[in-house]
């Protein structure tokens, strides 16, 4: 086979939103023609003719029982199609934000943030994350660009109550924590010369924001609850953790 043949048939498999629908319906359940043509209200003939398409893409197969059913190429192809809804759902928030500043790795598994929220108010995205750091009980890792006049406060406060610390800051903002850093025991802190976008994890909650395009940060905050969105965050931050500084208390 030559590059790229076939990849038209699978494209088209794609296009069409029943098709999809029908996919969707037998990664569910397997179904019957007249089942599946009932359950989704096609007639007869169009439910025929788009099985019909799908078997001959190979998404979808018919068993000796009559039934019809994703095949594993067609389960594999559904997965894989998360990042690309993802994608498309927030189009335009990618369009102006750079996501190639991350490593590779972290684009390829983009699908993973399918079930964060995208918040775009500034005003919103800070009092979120302050409440986000004041419900913290056993951690919060950082990384940031700028600093929250309200995080040194908060931050000693936390400190007190057993809470522990990642910082991963730039170079310039280090200074602004000065007022904590002597607790040694119960805050870590690493610089970065370029922040390439920002986090906020605690073990309830994950926010990740990137830069826009012209490189400010304007604080559109992806955020989720979900383990998976919490999981991506949390390896990032550990990815340019691992390539910070490590600087001591002054």
């Amino acid at each position: 086979m030559k590059k790229g043949e076939g990849r038209e048939q699978l494209l088209f498999a794609l296009a069409s939103e029943t098709r999809l629908e029908i996919i969707l319906a037998l990664e569910k359940q397997n179904l019957k023609m007249n089942e599946l043509a009932r359950k989704l209200g096609l007639t007869a003939t169009e439910a025929f003719r788009q099985l019909q398409r799908l078997t001959e893409a190979l998404m979808i197969q018919k068993l000796p029982d009559g039934t019809y059913a994703t095949t594993n190429y067609g389960k594999l192809t559904l997965q894989l199609l998360q990042p690309l809804d993802f994608t498309f759902k927030h189009r335009v928030y990618f369009v102006d934000h750079d996501v190639w500043r991350l490593p590779y790795q972290f684009i390829n598994r983009i699908g993973e943030l399918t079930r964060g929220t995208l918040c775009m108010d500034t005003i919103e995205n800070i009092n979120r994350s302050e409440h986000d750091f004041s419900e913290a009980e056993e951690y919060v890792w950082m990384m940031a660009e700028k600093a929250l006049e309200s995080f040194g406060p908060m931050m000693s406060e936390k400190i007190s109550k057993g809470v522990r610390f990642r910082l991963l800051l730039s170079d310039s903002l280090l200074p602004n924590y000065n007022p904590v850093l002597g607790h040694a025991s119960y805050i870590e802190r690493r610089t970065l010369t370029d922040i390439p976008a920002g986090l906020l994890c605690t073990e309830k909650r994950a926010a990740v924001f990137l830069r826009s395009t012209d490189g400010r940060m304007d604080y559109a905050v992806f955020a989720s609850y979900d383990q998976v969105f919490a999981n991506w965050a949390r390896d990032l931050f550990l990815y340019y953790w691992e390539k910070g500084k490590p600087c001591c208390p002054t």
